[in-house]
């Protein structure tokens, strides 16, 4: 097995203002191995987002070339990268976004059920996550319970339940305090090592991005 899980090779995209089309992305490569945390940082507008996005197929490059475990992921049909973002990738976001009416549990165990998990293994994995990510202790808690660090690791354990090789996290501790924040990187970390899992992470923090295995500087549309 390679210890390459995604490349992109010359990632292109464009969009169109007005009169004018605007390159985003110029020819980015970017390799990210398994079991490691890779870094994405630059300034807002630069296009980590949409970087990000693409890399999650949850947008499309005007060229180039994107690889997971050697298989390209542009020659895919829509169903087929469907599929592939339920079972292969988790998505973590600087805002939550948990259902408010549903508890932490019932919130972690939500993309299992839209996959048709079996109930009795989904709650038990829901748990077990949960328990990693300190909360054992806040099960039937609804996100208004909960303070801002404890809804964004409900968050991580929702990205998780379904095991996926891929972690793709767009600033997620940017909107906690320092001390919430660098406990949930310090998760992360931890994760990225335990599980194998590989992690890409956009973010405006230089000192967290330097902590990690690789760090990736976006600049006029190319990573450096």
């Amino acid at each position: 097995m390679s210890e390459i899980l995604l490349q992109a090779t010359g990632l292109r995209k464009s969009f169109v203002q007005g009169e004018n089309r605007v390159e985003v992305l110029r020819g980015v490569n970017l390799t990210a191995n398994r079991g490691k945390m890779a870094a994405i940082v630059g300034a807002s507008g630069s296009g980590k987002t949409t970087l990000l996005q693409i890399l999650g197929t949850l947008d499309s490059p005007d060229g180039g070339e994107l690889l997971f475990d050697g298989r390209s992921l542009l020659a895919c049909g829509e169903n087929e990268l469907s599929r592939h973002r339920n079972v292969n990738i988790g998505f973590i976001f600087q805002f939550h976004h948990l259902l408010a009416e549903f508890t932490a549990l019932e919130n972690v165990m939500l993309p299992g059920r839209i996959g048709r998990c079996p109930e009795g293994k989904l709650v038990k994995k829901a748990k077990d996550l949960l328990a990693v990510v300190g909360l054992a202790h806040r099960l039937h808690h609804r996100p208004g319970a909960l303070s801002g660090g404890e809804q964004q690791r409900v968050a991580l354990a929702r990205a998780l339940v379904l095991e996926p090789q891929l972690l793709l996290a767009d600033e997620p501790t940017g909107n906690l305090d320092q001390e919430s924040g660098n406990g949930v990187f310090s998760l992360l970390h931890e994760l990225s090592g335990s599980m194998g899992l590989c992690v890409i992470m956009v973010t405006h923090n230089i000192k967290l991005a330097d902590l990690m295995d690789k760090k990736y500087s976006l600049i006029d549309g190319k990573l450096q």
